[in-house]
């Protein structure tokens, strides 16, 4: 008999080299002053929906989702900062403890074409910071994952690309000028971007659809339309990377897949592990945990989908 497809057994070797680079992150994210903490495997299909977004791949392709025998809509977790600020919401004394920084690490689940570097059940570590809105936590929390690519000694062989995704009304406006642009060429796009272009037309940028790719290759850039607030953002964050000595790229194509980012996204990729480059990455997202029902604290930083 096969394990289902999409899984994969972690034999005693890979498991030892799979352990390393866990026990890695844990230990790097301790020197840190991030305390671990873990959520559960599932929970309520709304979390993902309302904090992740209706429009992405995510929910709308991929998720696990099943009524169990009291016929509430359950969903294994396809990533874990939903999770987590859920559990801030959920746990009130948490509150006292801001800026609050924790790690946690698990497996993850997404209904995906299984290919080199991605598979339906994968693993992932995880770095979140509550209650800091300044850019030195983005600076931090990047810093951080590129403290543990280097003891893992894989970070020579990755390039760390960024883009600020402005803030609400950097990205009301942005929105306004892609759907003017992109429905100049509607008749051009695929099915998925076409339904993308009311509800969430930033999505049509994340689009993998070579037609798609064709046409954001002139879509207007994000960074034209970032007003003052978001630019000196950015910058910070950019003058506080190169003040730690870590190199990087902007990517204005740089979106993510996940509708709760706001300001900075990033990822480290590399050519060493197929199709599937990413290694690490993830954002800001200001303002979840009020679209989860909490009070909000000041900001949010964090970052999400690392895979190991």
């Amino acid at each position: 008999m096969q394990p289902v497809r999409g899984t994969h057994d972690l034999l005693p070797d890979e498991y030892r080299r799979f352990a390393h680079v866990v026990d890695t992150a844990r230990d790097v994210a301790r020197l840190y002053g991030y305390r671990e903490m873990a959520t559960p495997i599932f929970e309520f299909t709304e979390l993902f929906a309302r904090g992740i977004g209706e429009t992405t791949d995510v929910v709308s392709k991929e998720m696990y989702t099943f009524n169990d025998r009291g016929n509430e809509s359950l969903t294994l977790r396809p990533e874990y900062t939903a999770g987590i600020c859920r559990a801030f919401v959920s746990n009130g004394e948490l509150v006292q403890q801001l800026p609050l920084k924790v790690f946690a690490a698990g497996p993850m689940f997404r209904y995906e074409r299984p290919q080199k570097g991605r598979q339906r059940q994968f693993h992932q570590i995880d770095l979140e910071v509550l209650g800091a809105p300044e850019a030195g936590a983005d600076i931090e929390v990047i810093s951080v994952a590129a403290d543990i690519l280097d003891r893992l000694t894989i970070l020579d062989r990755c390039v760390l690309k960024i883009n600020s995704l402005g803030d609400p009304e950097s990205r009301t406006g942005y929105r306004k000028v892609l759907v003017d642009y992109y429905s100049g060429h509607v008749d051009k796009l695929s099915e998925d971007s076409r339904g993308r272009l009311q509800r969430n037309p930033l999505r049509i940028l994340d689009s993998k659809d070579e037609g798609d790719k064709e046409i954001n290759a002139n879509a207007p850039s994000f960074a034209d339309h970032l007003n003052q607030a978001s630019r000196d953002f950015f910058k910070t964050v950019q003058d506080g990377l190169a003040a730690a000595g870590i190199a990087f790229e902007v990517d204005p194509g740089l979106v993510r897949g996940l509708d709760y980012y706001t300001h900075t996204a990033f990822e480290f990729v590399t050519t060493h592990i197929g199709a599937q480059g990413t290694v690490l990455g993830g954002g800001r997202y200001d303002g979840l945990i009020a679209e989860l029902g909490g009070r909000r604290p000041r900001a949010s930083a964090g970052r999400e989908a690392s895979s190991v």
